[in-house]
Parts: C-alpha cells; sequence; structure tokens
C-alpha cells in the first residue's frame, strides 16, 4: 500500500521539471528573437544613415552648382545694368546653407531639392531676361554707334564750317586793311622848297626836313571811319628819328613799343586819298641810308627809302 502510493505521487516532479525546461525554452526563443528583431532594426537605421549622408553630399554638390550658375547669371545681369537684389539675397542664402554642417532630415533634404528646383526654374527665366536685355543691348550700341558715328560726321562739318568761317575772317581782315599805292619822299630846303633828287639822293647841307606824300588805294570793304597814320623815318643807326616837342612819341606795334616821328589823324571814305606829313628835323640830318614807314591804326602798310650825302 505504501509502495503504491510512493509509485503514485512520483509523476510530479517531473511534471516540473518538464514545465520549467518549456520555460526556459521559451525565454530563449523570446531573447533571441527580440536579439534578431533588433539587430535588423539597427540594421535598418544604419542603411537609413548612410542613404542620408549620400543624399546630404549630393544636395550639397547640387548647392554648390546652383550657387554658380546663380552667380554667374548675376554678373551678366549686373553688365547689363539689371537689378540683383532680389538674386543676391537667394545667393547668400545658398552660401549660409552650404555652410551648414548639420545632418539634414528627409524632410529637409526633401525642401532643399524643392527649392533648388524652383531656383532652377529662376534661373531659366533670368536667361530669358538677359537674351532679351543683351538685344536690347546690342540695339542700342547699334543706335550710339550710327549717333557716335552722326555726331562725328557733325563736329567734322563744324570743323571745316570753322575752319571756313576763320579763313574767311581772316581774308575779310586782309582785305579791310588800307592799301598803300605809292610813297613819295621829297627833301626840303630851309626856305620849305622841295629839293630835286636823283635816284632819292639828297645832299646833306641841302636838307633840312622831309615832305612825305602817301597814296592810299580805294578800298569799299574797309569801313569808312578815322584813322591814325603813324610815319616812322629810321636813320643809318637803324633807330627811329623822333622829337617829342614836334609831336614824335611811342606807340605799341605788335606788341612791342617803338618811337614814331610824327602822326595825323584823318577820315577814311573808302576812296582813293592823299596823305601828306611834313617833318623837320632840329638837328642836321647824318649820311646815309633812310627808311621811312607807314602804319595805320598800328598796322604796317608799306615804306620807301632816300639817301642823304
Amino acid at each position: 500500500m505504501d509502495q503504491f502510493s510512493k509509485d503514485q505521487k512520483s509523476p510530479k516532479p517531473e511534471l516540473g521539471k518538464n514545465l520549467i525546461l518549456v520555460f526556459l525554452v521559451l525565454l530563449v526563443l523570446i531573447s533571441g528573437t527580440k536579439l534578431y528583431l533588433d539587430h535588423l532594426n539597427s540594421t535598418k537605421q544604419t542603411a537609413e544613415i548612410s542613404a542620408l549622408t549620400t543624399e546630404n553630399q549630393v544636395l550639397s554638390t547640387r548647392l554648390d552648382s546652383v550657387e554658380k550658375q546663380l552667380k554667374i547669371r548675376i554678373q551678366e545681369l549686373e553688365k547689363l545694368g539689371a537689378n540683383v537684389t532680389e538674386l543676391r539675397f537667394l545667393q547668400d542664402q545658398l552660401i549660409q546653407e552650404k555652410k551648414s554642417n548639420t545632418q539634414r532630415t528627409t524632410r529637409e533634404i526633401d525642401a532643399l531639392n524643392q527649392r533648388i528646383k524652383d531656383l532652377s526654374k529662376l534661373l531659366v527665366q533670368k536667361d530669358d531676361e538677359i537674351r532679351l536685355l543683351q538685344e536690347r543691348f546690342q540695339a542700342v550700341s547699334s543706335e550710339n554707334e550710327v549717333l557716335r558715328s552722326n555726331q562725328s560726321e557733325l563736329q567734322k562739318e563744324v570743323t571745316e564750317i570753322n575752319l571756313q568761317k576763320q579763313e574767311l575772317t581772316t581774308k575779310v581782315a586782309e582785305a579791310s586793311k588800307l592799301k598803300v599805292k605809292g610813297i613819295r619822299v621829297s627833301g626840303m630846303n630851309s626856305r620849305g622848297k622841295a629839293l630835286d633828287a636823283k635816284n632819292k639822293t639828297f645832299k646833306k647841307k641841302q636838307i633840312k626836313g622831309l615832305q612825305v606824300l602817301i597814296q592810299l588805294a580805294d578800298n569799299t570793304v574797309a569801313e569808312k571811319g578815322s584813322r591814325t597814320a603813324y610815319l616812322q623815318v629810321v636813320g643809318p643807326n637803324k633807330l627811329p628819328i623822333f622829337d617829342l616837342a614836334k609831336g614824335s612819341g611811342t606807340a605799341n606795334w605788335a606788341g612791342k613799343e617803338e618811337f614814331y616821328t610824327a602822326k595825323q589823324e584823318f577820315w577814311f571814305d573808302t576812296k582813293e586819298q592823299t596823305l601828306e606829313f611834313f617833318y623837320e628835323k632840329g638837328s642836321p640830318y647824318g649820311p646815309g641810308n633812310y627808311e621811312v614807314k607807314l602804319y595805320v591804326d598800328k598796322q604796317y602798310l608799306g615804306s620807301s627809302s632816300f639817301v642823304i650825302e
């Protein structure tokens, strides 16, 4: 009886052992499964990180390319005089984005890719704008070239006209100058009578003064009006003969102050007329060659000569 009862109770410990064994197996299976799932998750995260890193690198390259293309458009538009404020603002944003070292998320990468697409469209628009501006610039340049050519031709014409006017003014000024048809010099003795002269030569002992007759030609181009005639008698020593007590003085001819022997005022009416000068020297005339010069309004008109022996 006791042996039977003992045999009846023996399966209980075996059952407990089996349950414990099953529990341990389950724990092992659960742990293994968790480790496997963790491994799969870690592998997936590593792949995602690697993919994001690659996408970030590709995105940085695209940003650099777009920024360079934008810079080129800015330079072209500036040359054409266009406003590039907006484009410079976008360029600064791209530069700051390129300098960022943060690892972008998928959402940030998608947002930047969309911005790059928008910028690419903007670059196409700017290319069209550049083309139109270049066409206008070329048209304006062609017009300016024509204007410059016309201006150059006009300047040449103006220069030619001015030269012609200057030449005409010079010719008129030259034509308006009085002209001398002849100058006759006569020696006068102490009684005021003219001396006989052979080849314009006078005797030293006889000559006391000079009579100079000047015949002016008619000139219809010259203005009518009061004129001043200056007579300058130059002696053998090449110096003018003058006597302040007898009306001599100084005048400026061609920027040079010189003595004149005598002068007189006369009215020129454009017709031929004769001027007459008398000059009596206070001292004897020395022998030698003399020259008589005539100036009217300080312009040299002509000369004659005589000899005293």
